[in-house]
């Protein structure tokens, strides 16, 4: 897979060096130092020169770069980077120049157990933490109880879960958070509506437990044209990625997915859904330009969800055209201001009920230009999260905890929906 892996610093300084093939010398790191780090008008993360290529990941004031000379998969690469940083950031909280230098000799023992050769190997951070440890020594017969345990973990069938765990209390915490992306015409017409997903667990439960975790009756998996049976309140699924842990051949059977949890926090699953989305906002717009030296807003938002439910943070951005001097809002929930070095009008509503309809009307003065420019009219975008409410229809039917012992433990799961600049509605 990859041949060298780096890290440098902003001024290309080489922090961490590690070569796993002769295919490369360790002069490579001046190629990527001049033709990237000293190269302002570079922006792919992906450069190739040569038969060689360079994959590099900016995160805070470091590079952490891949370097291959043969064709391999570049999401592959890319994986390895963000999953070298998010175990980085595990033992050492954050992951800069200063952590860098000061934690070195803990990078390359981690490199030496993670890639063998240029290929991943154990990334798994529970795992990890319990043979490459910033701790102070152990006595002898500690460090020999604690190898038995990491030959059994390393090697058995459940790596990424000791088998010792005990808790007082047994509880399983199951978080889908949905992030809707929406792109809609000034006609009301959905030009592009999706969700991308992941389904959070934090498990707190003792020995070895079976969890089997049940979704919709009428989920459909990465249709294609006719192969499914197509309904209008089916919930349909693409491009589902798994934790390891879970069984693949359950949830092809019967859509239920069957695991031994990791201990602690984990995704146990990342979808994307295109098909039925829930829209949780419609939103109408009148903008016009009654004459040069003046805008008119009126801006009607209604939240499409269940009465019961509520949308907090919600946060519309409703831009103004540059040459704005001031605006005057009227708003009946919330509170609207203008923001002068954004352009933009921000409507902030704390809490909104479902089924609830607000409007804000406003007026903008415009300064005299002499050559006046056409207004773009950008979208306006609407940032919000809503709780117990998923765009995609995706609901847990059931959560079972399994373990010999037998004891009793408390589910929780809970449902988010959220947008953060991806909601978009065209101006009319």
């Amino acid at each position: 897979m990859i041949s060298a892996f780096f890290i440098f610093n902003q001024k290309g300084e080489v922090l961490i060096s590690r070569l796993f093939r002769q295919d490369l010398k360790r002069s490579i790191s001046d190629v990527f130092r001049i033709q990237v780090i000293s190269n302002p008008d570079v922006r792919s993360p992906i450069i190739t020169l040569g038969s060689t290529s360079f994959f590099h990941v900016r995160i805070n004031n470091v590079y952490v770069v891949g370097v291959t000379k043969c064709n391999a998969s570049a999401a592959l690469v890319f994986e390895f980077l963000y999953r070298f940083i998010t175990i980085s950031r595990s033992y050492f909280s954050k992951l800069d120049e200063e952590s860098v230098k000061n934690n070195f000799v803990l990078i390359y023992e981690l490199l030496d157990e993670i890639i063998d050769f240029g290929f991943p190997q154990n990334s798994e951070i529970d795992t990890l933490k319990m043979y490459i440890t910033t701790e102070s020594i152990k006595s002898e017969m500690a460090v020999r109880e604690d190898s038995s345990k990491i030959t059994i973990q390393a090697t058995g069938a459940t790596s990424w879960r000791r088998s010792d765990v005990k808790y007082r209390k047994n509880e399983a915490f199951v978080d889908v958070i949905e992030t809707v992306n929406l792109l809609m015409s000034k006609e009301g017409a959905v030009l592009r509506a999706d969700v991308d997903g992941q389904i959070l667990m934090r498990a707190y439960l003792s020995g070895t437990p079976e969890c089997k975790f049940g979704l919709n009756d009428k989920l459909v998996l990465q249709k294609r044209g006719n192969e499914a049976t197509k309904s209008d309140d089916a919930v349909e699924l693409d491009d589902c990625q798994f934790h390891q842990c879970v069984r693949l051949g359950k949830f092809d059977s019967d859509r239920s997915i069957s695991f031994i949890p990791p201990d602690g926090e984990f995704e146990l699953m990342r979808y994307r859904s295109t098909s039925n989305i829930n829209l949780p906002f419609r939103l109408q717009t009148h903008v016009t330009e009654p004459s040069k030296s003046r805008v008119e807003y009126t801006i009607h938002l209604r939240a499409n969800f269940d009465p019961k439910l509520n949308a907090n943070n919600v946060l519309l951005r409703i831009p103004t055209p540059l040459n704005t001097t001031g605006v005057q809002a009227k708003v009946g929930v919330g509170k609207a201001k203008y923001v002068p070095g954004e352009n933009v009008i921000v409507w902030k509503i704390p809490r909104l009920q479902g089924a609830q309809e607000c409007t804000l009307t406003a007026e903008a003065d415009l300064a005299a230009t002499t050559h006046r420019q056409a207004w773009s009219r950008p979208p306006i975008q609407v940032d919000f999260s809503v709780v117990m409410f998923t765009a995609s229809g995706l609901l847990v039917r059931f959560l079972k905890v399994f373990e010999k012992s037998g004891y009793q433990s408390v589910k929780w799961v809970r449902y988010l929906s959220k947008a953060n600049g991806s909601y978009q509605i065209r101006v009319s």
